[in-house]
């Protein structure tokens, strides 16, 4: 079914008796004008891959022209071992047990390598136990892999939730934030993000099984990954208090089920907007290929891989509770509601000495903003307590202030209202959503190379 539409027809007169003359050099249309672009055929998963991959090489590119240009000797070094990339490549070669020490601004640093999940140096070792690769070209494979699987996954997402139109703009938009360049790089937010859409689509069409085994991996992936089973542990909450109050009686008021609908059938986004769920989700079929059990082993899958780890390390620690949090202490990094963040603010707008850190705080407070609009939008409960979770860690966790954008990336149902906002200007005013797109992939492009090969911030 078709997405997108024009609002002119080329058969329809000008005005009455005076048919529409032909634009001089127009191609394309028997009247001579011009073509109004038509993206019907882009709201597959094959197209919106097809532009995501697109994208993301084009800017790769783009970043290994300008280290070339910049006089780097080996370019593909600045995406494949850059920052933490190092850290996990050492752990894929001889596991877990180095520490660092390091003196920052006459203050001194013993880090560990254990504030890293073992999820992504596992793959790294498995792809160089079969690939002839070093660890960095097997780094880049994992996380191009792992940008492939979390953009279907998120296409999916969309698409149950809008339509096809809204989840290819969803995808692009994706592709080119400002630290989009974060997905061509031997980075783990790419496989978080795949974990995690692949998790809450799973949710969303009532697979609570997988749902489970996915957000444990998204657990294992990274320190923020308990965002995914905090997510599927809400939904799987909401479920059965959905269920138990289907089973109850029927009173004056109604069925009970309090879950209502997110958008009316008339809204704009495309035919899937009409089936766009409550605050629970899609609600399948009365208990059909989904039982209370699978929905109770879903729940208490999701959060053995983040739990795993976090004990694993307090053990090794001495201290099961707390010692994996004594080791991200270590790093700079403690939820401290804040308090590190907001010093960094106003520190920033004193002495304001790095160009990443404007953007920075920009990205973060659009973060809110669009975190606001999608609660106005009534999105499923699993994607609102997801993006909260993840926002909560990073406006209250301190550590490095500008890696703050990167810890975002993976909270892609942010990006929901820009995506039916620029779905409705395609329809209207197609060349706008074009010029829109355009400027941010240029602007995406540009401060990618900038950020990985002139500003060499710490991601």
């Amino acid at each position: 079914m078709t997405e997108f539409h024009t609002l002119a027809r080329p058969d329809v007169p000008d005005a009455v008796g005076a048919p529409r003359l032909p634009r001089p050099g127009g191609r394309g249309r028997p009247d001579g004008g011009f073509r109004r672009p038509r993206v019907e055929s882009l709201t597959g998963a094959p197209a919106a891959l097809a532009l995501f991959l697109a994208v993301r090489l084009t800017g790769a590119l783009l970043v290994l022209a300008s280290a070339r240009s910049a006089g780097h000797a080996h370019p593909l070094a600045l995406l494949g071992r850059s920052w933490d990339s190092l850290w996990y490549f050492g752990i894929a070669a001889h596991g877990y047990g180095e520490i660092r020490a390091d003196h920052h601004h006459g203050e001194l640093f013993v880090r560990s390598d254990l504030a890293f999940f073992p999820l992504y140096p596992g793959l790294v070792r498995a792809v160089t136990a079969v690939l002839p690769v070093g660890w960095g070209a097997a780094g880049l494979l994992v996380s191009w892999a792992s940008a492939v699987l979390a953009a279907y996954g998120i296409h999916l997402v969309g698409r149950r939730l809008y339509g096809g139109a809204v989840a290819t703009v969803l995808v692009l938009l994706w592709a080119v934030l400002p630290h989009s360049v974060v997905l061509s790089m031997a980075y783990t937010e790419p496989l978080l993000t795949a974990f995690a859409a692949w998790a809450l689509y799973a949710v969303l069409s009532g697979r609570w099984v997988w749902a489970g085994v996915l957000a444990a991996g998204a657990g294992l992936a990274r320190p923020n990954g308990f965002a995914v089973a905090a997510a599927v542990l809400a939904a799987a909450g909401w479920e059965l208090r959905r269920r138990a109050r289907a089973r109850a009686p029927r009173t004056a008021h109604g069925t009970g089920t309090g879950t209502g609908t997110a958008h009316s059938p008339g809204s704009p986004d495309g035919p899937a907007a009409s089936r766009a769920p409550g605050p629970g989700g899609p609600r399948p079929a009365a208990d059909s290929g989904g039982s209370v059990h699978r929905l109770w082993t879903g729940a208490a899958l999701a959060p053995l891989g983040w739990c795993g780890y976090v004990l694993w390390v307090g053990v090794r620690q001495g201290d099961p509770l707390g010692g994996y949090f004594r080791v991200q202490d270590q790093w700079g990094s403690r939820f401290d509601l804040g308090r590190g963040s907001v010093e960094f603010v106003r520190h920033f707008m004193v002495h304001a000495t790095r160009s990443v850190h404007p953007l920075t705080v920009v990205i973060v407070v659009l973060a809110l903003l669009l975190f606001a609009l999608l609660l106005a939008d009534r999105a499923p409960l699993p994607l609102l307590v997801y993006c909260g979770v993840l926002l909560l860690v990073v406006l209250g966790g301190s550590g490095y202030f500008a890696s703050k954008p990167r810890f975002l990336l993976p909270a892609f149902p942010l990006l929901i209202p820009p995506a039916r906002a620029l779905v409705r200007t395609a329809r209207a005013r197609p060349w706008h959503a074009v010029l829109v797109v355009g400027a941010l992939t240029g602007l995406s492009f540009a401060y990618g190379a900038y950020l990985v090969v002139f500003a060499r911030a710490a991601l």
